[in-house]
């Protein structure tokens, strides 16, 4: 599905009227583009539906200038800089990248489009180093209503991906909620996670952690600049999804981080602990080797061309946050639940058919799976049966599962025991505390996606939409008929306004969900967002005792 970014421009008399009875407006000399002070120079906007837009906001320096190292500020600038378009996002892996628009526009009202796609390509914005933009929504500026900020980092694991997307939007969110919506771009892959400490030096010290500390230094923008956006920098909610719940994991255990948010929410990405230094120092051998480089020459890749770094990391394989003792001390819940974000209030999700929109298995088609083709299928795919006997696996889930088909029994297998199992780990780590258990709380999605048939069930990414408010342009995901736009309004209001509700008040109870109780070790209470919204008590109750048999290992992969 292609989406172009959402924008109608209201500029006439009814919106300025509005704008000036907000009071203590700073408006351009036309009154119609909204400018913003920030610690490193002023900034334009536009007034998209209502809402004030800030596009692509700088928050650090060029990371050209601080490869391999933790970010700078920005250098500061006093002419008005127009932030009306997405920034650049960072260097994605494996493809060319696209250029960016030469000239600022006003952004294109999106086509709403019935082609099924669960991953919703960038609008724009093309690949640099200088990616650290965050963009901002907001109902009103220097109101004093102190609105509580929604932070939101994307998905891609830790390799690719973007905000650059009219699925994340927060024109929606901030008018329904009354909150000020923020979403961040930082470093990826090995330009944010190459981890190069034992083999450069100190001047490699925080190169496994780079990406991470974006995040820190985008989070510290919003503490010092939100107020003028009309948000409170001490009510600030993360929010991420896949990666990005990774993302939320992994500052709550980072001491750098503490004190710059106070609500978290985790869908389908709980990082339970972070890549062990020596596993991280053998992968950056590997793309040294790849660069010919010694760890006496090593300064050298702080100039290579992006394009020569970009096709060596391939040698590295996956990449993530590093246990690296300074940034990251200890993992998010390993050994146990991070020490320092206890009294955080979390939420922790995952969709209930995360796998079928999460890659497949080479020459396969999964969806066309008969009963023999099954083990084969988990067999070619080790991450997920490791450490289990495929047939007795299979047979396990047939019993509990008569009226499920070989390609549901193999994608809830390979629900179950990686992408669930991660998220039951974080949930029983903070459940065994009893601090963090009286703030933790569990969803699972159910709702099945009409699209494509309903082939892909409640699919990795289906939360997204209704958490943004943002159904109804993406007909792609959540169906274009008007009973499909009803049901998807229905699960709209159950999940934003829960997400609303724990930004304002650090609780998701709210009146579009029945009572919804915190997470403990006896009755593992469960939101299911579904036509019918209820509490669960241990669901996958069978499938998580047989799972438990084998003991869990952070990083098996």
């Amino acid at each position: 599905m292609r989406t172009t970014r959402r924008d109608v421009l209201r500029c006439g008399a009814m919106a300025g009227a509005a704008w000036l009875s907000a009071g203590n407006l700073l408006l351009g000399a036309d009154q119609k583009e909204p400018l913003a002070k920030t610690t490193a120079g002023p900034i334009r906007g536009r007034v998209e539906e209502g809402i004030f837009a800030y596009r692509g906001v700088p928050y650090g320096m060029d990371t050209a200038m601080t490869r391999f190292a933790a970010p700078k500020p920005p250098v500061p600038w006093t002419e008005t800089k127009d932030c009306l378009m997405w920034g650049p996002q960072t260097i994605q892996p494996y493809r060319a990248p696209a250029p960016p628009r030469a000239t600022p526009s006003a952004p294109r009202k999106p086509k709403p489009t019935r082609e099924t796609n669960f991953h919703m390509p960038p609008d724009e914005g093309g690949e640099s180093e200088d990616c650290l933009h965050l963009n901002v929504w907001t109902p009103a500026m220097r109101d004093g209503r102190k609105r509580p900020v929604m932070v939101y980092f994307h998905g891609g694991g830790y390799t690719y991906g973007t905000v650059n997307s009219t699925l994340y939007e927060g024109t929606q969110l901030a008018r329904r909620g009354d909150v000020v919506v923020v979403t961040v771009n930082g470093r990826l892959n090995a330009f944010g996670f190459l981890y190069l400490a034992e083999l450069g030096g100190a001047a490699f010290e925080d190169s496994g952690m780079a990406g991470q500390l974006d995040l820190v230094l985008a989070l510290k923008w919003i503490r010092d600049n939100i107020v003028e956006f009309g948000g409170d920098p001490s009510k600030v909610l993360i929010f991420g999804q896949s990666g990005g719940g990774g993302k939320c994991s992994t500052l709550m255990a980072m001491p750098p981080a503490k004190g710059l948010f106070h609500q978290v929410v985790c869908m389908s990405g709980q990082l339970i602990a972070g890549i062990p230094k020596e596993r991280a120092t053998e992968r950056a051998r590997a793309v040294l080797k790849e660069l010919k480089l010694e760890p006496e020459n090593i300064d050298a890749i702080k100039t290579m061309p992006v394009e020569q770094i970009k096709m060596a990391a391939r040698a590295g394989g996956n990449y993530g946050p590093v246990e690296d003792g300074r940034s990251l001390p200890t993992g998010p819940f390993w050994p146990e639940a991070a020490a320092q974000s206890l009294n955080v209030p979390l939420i922790l999700g995952n969709t209930h058919d995360e796998t079928r929109f999460l890659g497949g298995v080479p020459g396969v088609d999964l969806f066309a799976l008969d009963w023999s083709g099954v083990v084969p299928a988990l067999n070619a795919n080790p991450a997920f049966v490791r450490d289990f006997n495929a047939e007795e696996i299979v047979a396990k889930y047939r019993s509990w599962h008569p009226k499920y088909s070989p390609t549901d029994v193999y994608f809830q297998i390979t629900t179950d025991t990686r992408v669930w199992r991660a998220e039951q780990v974080a949930a029983e780590k903070r459940a065994e505390n009893p601090e963090s258990q009286k703030k933790t709380w569990v969803y699972q999605m159910d709702w099945i996606s009409p699209a494509a048939g309903g082939r892909y069930k409640a699919p990795h990414t289906m939360d997204l939409p209704f958490a943004f408010n943002t159904v109804a342009i993406a007909p792609g995901m959540v169906g274009d008929t008007p009973e499909d736009q009803k049901r998807a309004k229905a699960m709209e209001d159950a999940v934003c306004e829960s997400y609303i509700a724990f930004a304002h008040n650090g609780d998701p109870n709210n009146k579009h969900v029945p009572k919804w109780p915190t997470f403990d070790l006896k009755t593992r209470a469960t939101m299911i967002f579904d036509d019918k919204v209820r509490i669960e008590n241990d669901p996958r109750g069978e499938e998580r005792r047989y799972i438990e048999q084998v003991p869990y290992v952070p990083n098996a992969t």
